[in-house]
């Protein structure tokens, strides 16, 4: 990923809360024929141990009828791509439009790139791991939770057939922020105030981000 200095992100906590929060990844390969290949997946990032030169590994669980999965091998390589807001940020919002006019429009946002061999398993006993661990991720929020242990066991067992394991074992962490870093505090005001009122979904969640740069 292309990072100016600017927008790197070098907090592990900030990057592995951001991960978390993204809640989901678009897992990308590329088959033996050379066609990129994409699914978007549920995913947790589990054993990060950066500390220690421990990337982990993103786990998450793909439709046996995707031919994506059919087409990794022990060696495959893949980029798991987590995203969050974005921004189109306009040129009205910069003080020198008055002036030289020398502005363009940009796009603000958020993102961050694991990347590393990839790893299929039809291990059911895995799958059940892997399905509960993420059910009880996105359940533990919820005033009265769901288990999956609640469901009918011979049932679980037949969706379980349905799906296969896609374990990423990360090599490379890459993080980006690009928030207007490079602009007056007088123009990321007034883009913060802009992306405030536009009413487009998750320009707000920029805007707050960028407000507590200011």
């Amino acid at each position: 990923m292309y990072i100016p200095p600017i927008n790197r992100v070098d907090s592990w906590d900030a990057i592995i809360e951001f991960v978390k929060a993204g809640r989901s990844a678009d897992l990308v390969t590329v088959d033996p024929d050379g066609l990129p290949l994409a699914t978007l997946m549920p995913a947790i990032w589990q054993n990060v141990d950066p500390v220690n030169g421990q990337f982990g590994k993103l786990v998450m669980h793909m439709a046996r009828g995707n031919q994506q999965w059919k087409s990794i091998t022990s060696q495959t390589k893949g980029l798991a791509i987590v995203r969050g807001a974005e921004a189109y940020i306009s040129p009205s919002n910069y003080e020198n439009k008055h002036t030289d006019h020398k502005v363009v429009p940009t796009w603000n946002y958020e993102s961050v790139h694991l990347s590393g061999i990839v790893e299929v398993s039809e291990d059911l006993t895995l799958l059940r791991e892997i399905v509960t661990e993420l059910t009880a991720f996105h359940e533990h929020t919820r005033e009265v939770s769901w288990l999956a242990a609640e469901s009918d066991p011979h049932y679980f067992d037949l969706q379980l057939k349905g799906i296969v394991a896609i374990t990423l074992h990360v090599e490379k962490v890459e993080a980006k922020s690009k928030l207007s870093q490079n602009k007056s505090e007088g123009d990321r005001g007034r883009i913060v105030a802009d992306l405030e009122n536009s009413g487009i979904p998750g320009e707000s969640v920029i805007a707050e981000k960028m407000r507590r740069l200011l």
